[in-house]
């Protein structure tokens, strides 16, 4: 598994920096022609926090993860998946798509939901204690959207200021208890705010090179797993503007035969969020090279 933006952590390529896995930094800064490893080593909080350099350097960070990951001899998933971003890490990891190609796209994902939020501004609030049906319904009423179910009682909405407002008061006058935590990010993602990104993102996505996956990617939009290539250019266009369903992923990782998740990500987030879901599932992460198994290459 493979987290999304607000998993971030200064200088997190560091550590990593005798592995072998390593050297995609360096592809990166020759892909883009930005110095792309200087995020990974010496950006500060506040300049990883910037969406563009945010999804570039996690995008990054996680092939090294995975990399490393199979170097030392982990074991291959039956099944792979992403939350938000961390898609595009899943493809790469199941063969769908190579790691210029999907550094690309992340690359165009990153500037046309930049380009869409300064078009359509928004915000994201988190809904603790709350039902999602109630949610739903409360975000309807008010012009908001459900933007990621991550869990049981964790739920996060997206929309205008005004509109996350009075879904705040609306909830505070509902029989739930429950709490609305503001987020710290400046677009409302996964919802119909971000429209203006599909059409340009798609034209890129209908020029890259999907393959059939080795193994099934659970997309963001539908919680099922998917293998053919040519479903991907569809999935990924709908992800910009659709909820992620998180906690539907999480079932149907149980449905698939999963027994254990590993998350490949700078901090542990989506463990978390699959122990509020299934606490049958065993759960390990991989943020340094201390996390990998012992024996293998990492040198």
């Amino acid at each position: 598994m493979f987290p999304g933006q607000g998993s971030q952590q200064p200088a997190m390529a560091a550590p990593w920096r005798d592995h072998p896995a390593y050297a995609r930094w360096a592809e990166a800064d020759e892909v883009l022609g930005r110095d792309v490893t200087r995020l990974g080593t010496d950006a500060d909080a506040d300049e990883l926090r910037e969406p563009y350099n945010c999804q570039i350097a996690l995008f990054v960070h996680h092939v090294v993860l995975l990399e490393a990951w199979r170097a030392a001899g982990g074991e291959e998933p039956v099944v792979v998946a992403g939350h938000s971003l961390g898609e595009y890490d899943a493809l790469v990891a199941a063969g769908v798509l190579g790691f210029a190609d999907a550094l690309r796209l992340v690359d165009a994902r990153a500037r046309h939901t930049a380009a869409a939020a300064e078009a359509n501004p928004g915000t994201m609030v988190a809904c603790l204690g709350f039902d999602v049906e109630q949610l739903r319904a409360a975000c309807a009423a008010v012009g908001a959207h459900v933007a990621n179910d991550n869990a049981p009682g964790q739920v996060v909405a997206a929309g205008s200021v005004e509109a996350l407002d009075a879904l705040a008061e609306r909830l505070r006058g509902s029989s739930e208890a429950g709490r609305v935590v503001q987020l710290q990010v400046g677009a409302a993602y996964h919802s119909p705010h971000m429209e203006p990104a599909v059409e340009p993102l798609g034209a890129a996505l209908d020029a890259a090179a999907f393959a059939d996956a080795a193994v099934p990617v659970i997309a963001n939009v539908d919680a099922r797993p998917h293998t053919a290539a040519a479903e991907w250019p569809s999935l990924l266009r709908a992800q910009v503007v659709s909820p992620v369903r998180w906690r539907e992923t999480v079932a149907t990782m149980a449905e698939l035969g999963v027994d254990t998740v590993v998350e490949l990500g700078a901090s542990p987030v989506l463990t978390g969020l699959v122990k509020r879901c299934d606490r049958s599932l065993g759960r390990r992460t991989v943020s340094t090279p201390d996390d990998l198994p012992a024996g293998g290459d990492t040198r």
